[in-house]
């Protein structure tokens, strides 16, 4: 969806240039482009009418101010038309968690089988342990599907949280009832439950959590909802919003192959706030949802702040401040600390995740680069150093023929490749000396290249 709607409005802004203002003729055939975009992307029809509907009524007359554009100016009045569908009275802020509450604050998920509630919980209590600082028990009132009891407890105890037992003969409301009392005695902060799903709305499903709803009384009662459903989605929403107290959305698999509509469909069709985005399958791909910023990225404008955040997530600080005391120093820079700087990047999601949040004349220089194959080769480039010995991994100049050949077989590449990662180790090594001489300028010219992929 980002991709097809960010390239109409930029083909658009070109046809506009050289206009004086914003007049019906010449924001007709963008407004045009934009309404068969979002109906592309299976935005629901009477969200389509409602927005172009405002957006050309704030439009019409307005001046097109300095450097301006049309298509520029256009594109301004689409941003904050766009921020309030998604956003609503969070238009420019995160509509925050409620946890101002006696503890346990508990959170109620909702949500149709397969929308990834499971592991939304898991993702969550992640969040809510490591930003909020939050001591967190999850437990699963799924007494319907064995697997996602066990499902919960693997993903607790890979974030560290606390997993509190349930059996598939028990009653999901005495579930509840005995979570919330272990929760209140081990001095809990954040209780989680997951609820059962349903291939579709049934009357069984809808009465069994609303008897957990007032059972729990939840702080937040958040429905979890598959981007990838389009339509279906708002459908569903609308569903769970009649039967419970919803306070607000996640919106799962947005990385996904799919046109996306429900991002911009929910909200305008429950009244309830998106709270958090599913970015990726694993555990960290949890997103606090920004209106804003999603705005800023569906029209091309990057989202350069998530793009920081990530990064302060994926660096290691201490291993950063360590490499750069060592070149300081005067120390070399081996292949050890190499295969760090690559580690580094995994961690912030490789390059296709730092891409996406780029803005569109950036994404356009990238796109000549496969991204697909630039990771490939990156993870080719780990698998050959760690193919090393540490001796070589910590005098590469150790590394002649002989010893290329061995560690080529155990790479499973050819020599080449070898060849080709040393030289690209020397490139960096270089621009590491260069930075210890403060020599900034002529280690970014440096850089040219030197990524797998990037030239």
């Amino acid at each position: 969806m980002l991709d097809n709607l960010t390239q109409r409005m930029a083909r658009v802004v070109k046809t506009l240039r050289g206009e004086a203002r914003l007049t019906e003729a010449n924001t007709q055939e963008m407004l045009r482009e934009v309404r068969l975009a979002l109906l592309e992307a299976d935005v629901a029809l009477p969200v389509v009418r409602d927005f172009i509907s405002k957006v050309k009524e704030k439009a019409l007359g307005e001046e097109v101010i300095g450097s301006l554009s049309p298509g520029q100016a256009l594109v301004g009045v689409v941003q904050r038309e766009l921020t309030a569908v998604i956003g609503g009275d969070y238009e420019g802020k995160a509509a925050e968690l409620n946890l101002s509450v006696t503890p346990p604050a508990i959170i109620l998920m909702a949500g149709l089988q397969g929308a990834g509630k499971t592991t939304t919980v898991g993702k969550l209590a992640k969040l809510l342990r490591e930003k909020y600082k939050k001591k967190v028990l999850t437990v699963s009132c799924d007494v319907y599907r064995p697997a996602a009891i066990a499902q919960l407890k693997t993903v607790t105890e890979q974030v560290g949280a606390d997993f509190f037992p349930s059996q598939p003969d028990q009653k999901p409301v005495d579930i509840a009832r005995a979570a919330v009392d272990w929760a209140k005695r081990h001095y809990h902060d954040v209780l989680l439950v997951d609820t059962a799903g349903r291939l579709g709305i049934d009357e069984a499903m809808m009465n069994e959590i609303a008897a957990l709803h007032k059972e729990l009384n939840p702080a937040e009662t958040l429905f979890v909802v598959d981007a990838m459903l389009g339509q279906d989605a708002v459908n569903t929403a609308k569903a769970f919003n009649d039967t419970l107290p919803l306070t607000g959305v996640v919106l799962t698999k947005l990385d996904g192959d799919s046109r996306g509509g429900a991002a911009l469909s929910v909200r305008h069709v429950t009244g309830k706030p998106i709270k958090f985005v599913g970015v990726a399958e694993k555990l960290d791909g949890l997103e606090i949802f920004y209106p804003d910023r999603m705005a800023n990225r569906i029209l091309g404008m990057g989202d350069i702040l998530a793009l920081v955040e990530e990064a302060q997530r994926g660096v290691d600080v201490q291993a950063a401040q360590k490499l750069a005391d060592k070149v300081k120093k005067g120390g070399d820079f081996d292949l050890n600390d190499f295969r760090a700087q690559l580690s580094q990047m995994k961690k912030m999601g490789g390059l296709s995740s730092l891409m996406d949040k780029l803005p569109a004349q950036f994404q356009q220089a990238a796109s000549n680069a496969d991204m697909g194959q630039a990771e490939k080769q990156m993870r080719r480039m780990e698998g050959i150093i760690n193919s090393m010995t540490a001796a070589e991994r910590a005098k590469p100049e150790l590394i002649k023929a002989t010893r290329k050949r061995r560690i080529a077989a155990g790479a499973g590449v050819q020599v080449q490749e070898v060849n080709r990662l040393l030289n690209q180790y020397e490139q960096m090594r270089t621009m590491m000396k260069k930075l210890k001489g403060g020599n900034l300028q002529k280690m970014m010219r440096g850089m040219k290249g030197m990524m797998p992929g990037m030239r």
